[in-house]
């Protein structure tokens, strides 16, 4: 995120705008933690995780009044238009107060569950994959003197993203993930391949939904007790650490692109990225449309974990 709040304020800065910051999103909107930003605010911060501006959840804000605070402090500060950065929730949010109060608004998607639609990629994605990968690398190191099926839990929400190329960057034996839920069993598919005599463990990694890891590695030691069970819930970490080369270089060129778009008098549209080109979507699609999982991510896990 920090790469985009950088990339936005230069970028207004570029075009003579003054730009505010405004500290744990609409929480600090409510209540006019707002501070005027200058092309040194965000030196030295787009190789730092986390967020400068923090985050925070209101619950206030979903109320009529709390937006109406909101809308108060948009006057008093003089702001002509938003920019905001986050997923489902915050865009969200966004969206009904632009209708509330005829304020423009340009969704930037960061989420590590890369679950928007009309974007490939998401802000924050691509760096918890790797994450992701490292800890699971790490994970085999351990497992390999043992014969045990590890379930490696992963963030996502409803969205298998992170599960799936997780597991194909890290070499993992299966995937257990929303999208792929239907009258198959996914552990008795996983099971009933047998796991490989020349193996000395399996990795399986497991979506955060619906019980998680600790759900399936029940139903293993229930229904399959002659294999020895391992859970590590990564929960977290995932959501820290440095930001990836392709993160900064997304994220730089979106946040450029939402000045562009509020040039252009775009309004109430996120700011995607489609075959490596910049696109515009309705929030109300991006926040409303399911994003679905490519089929062949699925089959490619399944033919490589023989």
């Amino acid at each position: 995120m920090n790469a985009a709040i950088r990339a936005v304020t230069r970028a207004a800065i570029y075009e003579g705008w003054r730009v505010f910051g405004v500290y744990r999103g609409w929480e600090g909107l409510i209540m006019g933690d707002i501070k005027e930003f200058n092309s040194a605010s965000v030196s030295n911060t787009i190789q730092r995780g986390g967020t400068i501006l923090k985050t925070a959840r209101s619950e206030e804000f979903r109320t009529p009044e709390g937006r109406a605070k909101a809308a108060a402090n948009i006057k008093k500060f003089g702001l002509d238009a938003l920019v905001v950065i986050g997923g489902n929730g915050s865009l969200a949010g966004a969206q009904v107060l632009a209708a509330e109060y005829d304020i423009p608004v340009i969704g930037l998607p960061g989420t590590i569950d890369n679950d928007l639609y009309g974007t490939d990629s998401t802000i924050g994605y691509d760096t918890a994959l790797n994450t992701i990968m490292e800890c699971v690398d790490k994970i085999r190191d351990t497992a390999n003197s043992h014969d045990r099926i590890f379930f490696v839990e992963v963030m996502g929400r409803d969205a298998g993203f992170l599960t799936q190329n997780s597991a194909i960057a890290a070499g993992a034996e299966a995937a257990i993930i929303p999208e792929d839920q239907t009258d198959i069993d996914q552990l008795a598919t996983f099971i009933g391949r047998g796991i490989r005599k020349s193996k000395n463990s399996s990795i399986v990694l497991v979506s955060e939904k619906d019980g998680g890891a600790m759900h399936y590695a029940e139903r293993v030691r229930q229904e399959y007790p002659e294999y020895n069970v391992k859970v590590s819930i990564l929960g977290h970490l995932q959501r820290g650490g440095s930001p990836t080369a392709y993160d900064r270089i997304l994220a730089s060129r979106l946040g450029v692109a939402s000045i562009e778009a509020l040039k252009e008098g775009q309004r109430n549209i996120m700011v995607g990225i489609k075959n490596d080109q910049i696109v515009y979507v309705p929030i109300s699609r991006a926040i409303k449309m399911d994003k679905p999982i490519e089929k062949e991510l699925i089959n490619v896990l399944s033919i490589l974990s023989i």
